[in-house]
């Protein structure tokens, strides 16, 4: 295999900060993705609906999609243009932040760099994960345990019933779906989406 073809696999750790118990995926991606690219793997393998702003925070910079109205006195790197494999190694960790107004922040550990053989479109594959993403709109981590709560100990309660009609009446904090976090990663790679 020529050196081109040789790519590197990143298996990343995200961890969803502020609830109990933890919410957390395992994914591999191809170190040649963009920023902006591995935004839409996260949202797929989370559950996320991409319906909020973001950004990334990585040894001190950030990265989103810059905007006229952005802080002038904070810059922003366009995540379009800046790949992960030259951001991060094997042992660093790093933020991804979803929705500011109910302030999900994700950590993420880079668990380990693998140099191996690459289809030429890349690698994104969810490969383990635990518990459900919270509901979009939620309130935040707070709010979301108030909901885990009412649900899990008081099922019958009003308050349990007014959550359940507003997060679907299947909602369940502990499922997550493997399957569909890849299907969707699958379906992104077919479209061309990310």
């Amino acid at each position: 295999m020529s050196p081109r073809n040789l790519t590197h696999t990143y298996t990343l750790r995200i961890e969803l900060e502020g609830g109990r118990p933890l919410i957390w995926r395992r994914i591999l991606v191809d170190g040649s993705v963009t920023l902006g690219k591995l935004h839409h793997y996260l949202q797929a393998a989370m559950g996320w609906t991409d319906a909020h702003l973001h950004e990334f925070e990585i040894a001190g910079q950030v990265f989103a999609v810059p905007h006229p109205e952005d802080d002038p006195e904070r810059p922003v790197n366009d995540e379009r243009r800046v790949k992960l494999s030259k951001l991060v190694k094997a042992g660093d960790h790093f933020l991804y932040r979803y929705d500011f107004g109910d302030s999900w922040s994700h950590r993420i550990v880079v668990e380990a760099v693998d140099p191996e053989a690459s289809e030429p479109d890349g690698v994104a594959e969810v490969a383990a994960g635990e518990r459900a993403c919270p509901p979009e709109d939620v309130g935040g981590a707070e709010s979301y345990m108030e909901l885990v709560e009412a649900i899990t100990t008081r099922r019958t309660s009003e308050e349990a019933q007014d959550w359940l009609a507003w997060a679907g009446t299947d909602f369940d904090p502990e499922r997550f779906d493997r399957i569909a976090a890849n299907a969707a990663l699958l379906r992104m790679a077919w479209n061309k989406w990310a």
